[in-house]
């Protein structure tokens, strides 16, 4: 049995933003390493021979410009994903918990995989806004800014094509949970002590490892779903796809039939490096954030350290402590008011 760990001392706005500012943080930092994957994923020339190869060849003919491109969709899309994501998960919680707000494990990954599923449904079109503009050249590009992407492809290509590929993200979803559920039902047995006794650094590996686990797992169907992200009888060369297909299926074949079984997993050493440095700033912001809100809620003496303001019950939600500091300030205004009217 796992318990579903929120902070109820945070509002949902407080909790939304730190997330959204961890995560805008985390995608720019690590943004170059992303770019490498997409290209590697797309199949475009730049990504022929291997992995410190398609960084020269990003740098030598797009700049340092190149490693940061399609970053603004990607952040853009991070606030609506949080949002859909972090409600629908915990709805779906809510439903399975029994009445000590308990949920089993593998209840609360499939909880994880339906709400990423609904938030990619949610902000899929920036999905593919992101893949386009990754895939071509920057200095000469097809498409300019997000706006621009998404109304070109509605106008030339249609609404459909805002959504195309979309059916792997459901899935994916498959073995991206089944990757997780392993890792986690085999923590305790990697450190030899039970969940609850895991230190903030454990919490961090685990993270790290049950995200390069699923990932793994779920690869190929995230490499094909970025092919047909990007393909496009209107762009130039398909818009760089290696390999040409008329659907899913039959891009897996082509990808098999051409290029291999192990493309499908083409940019996985630049998407493994990746998970260390941004579930490291990801989890660092998230937990700089908090504390800022938590001082300002008035839970802990200063925002660069967890210890707890004395006298304050830590049970009590931001709201319900704001009403009882409001409430003993009025009675002692009203005490010293008593007071001073008796001496007189």
């Amino acid at each position: 049995m796992a318990s579903v760990i929120t902070d109820n001392r945070l509002t949902n706005s407080q909790s939304f933003m730190c997330v959204g500012f961890a995560g805008i943080l985390s995608k720019t930092f690590t943004s170059p390493l992303e770019v490498v994957k997409i290209k590697s994923q797309v199949g475009t020339f730049h990504s022929k021979k291997g992995f410190w190869q398609t960084f020269i060849r990003i740098y030598h003919n797009e700049g340092l410009r190149g490693f940061w491109k399609g970053n603004l969709a990607s952040c853009l899309r991070l606030f609506p994903y949080t949002a859909v994501h972090l409600t629908t998960y915990k709805t779906i919680v809510h439903l399975h918990m029994d009445e000590l707000g308990f949920i089993s494990q593998w209840r609360a990954i499939l909880a994880g995989g339906l709400a990423g599923v609904a938030a990619a449904l949610a902000t899929y079109p920036l999905e593919v806004a992101e893949t386009r503009l990754i895939a071509q050249n920057c200095r000469q590009p097809t498409y300019i800014g997000v706006v621009h992407t998404l109304s070109k492809i509605y106008r030339s290509e249609g609404l459909l094509a805002l959504y195309r590929g979309f059916s792997l993200t459901f899935l994916g979803a498959f073995p991206f949970s089944v990757g997780c559920y392993a890792v986690y039902m085999n923590l305790d047995k990697l450190w030899q002590e039970p969940p609850f006794r895991f230190t903030p650094l454990q919490n961090f590996i685990n993270g790290c490892l049950a995200a390069g686990v699923a990932q793994t797992l779920s690869y190929p169907f995230e490499t094909v779903k970025r092919k047909m992200q990007a393909q496009s009888a209107r762009l130039p060369h398909f818009g760089g796809v290696d390999v040409h297909f008329s659907g899913m299926i039959d891009c897996f074949i082509q990808v098999v039939r051409n290029k291999g079984v192990l493309s499908l997993w083409n940019g996985l050493t630049a998407n493994t490096i990746k998970i260390i440095p941004y579930f490291g700033l990801l989890f660092t912001c998230f937990e700089m954030c908090k504390q800022v809100c938590l001082y300002r809620n008035g839970y802990i003496v200063s925002p660069l350290s967890y210890k707890l303001t004395p006298g304050v019950d830590q049970s009590l939600g931001p709201y319900e402590l704001e009403e009882v500091k409001r409430y003993l300030k009025n009675r002692n205004f009203e005490s010293r008011d008593s007071s001073f009217g008796n001496r007189w």
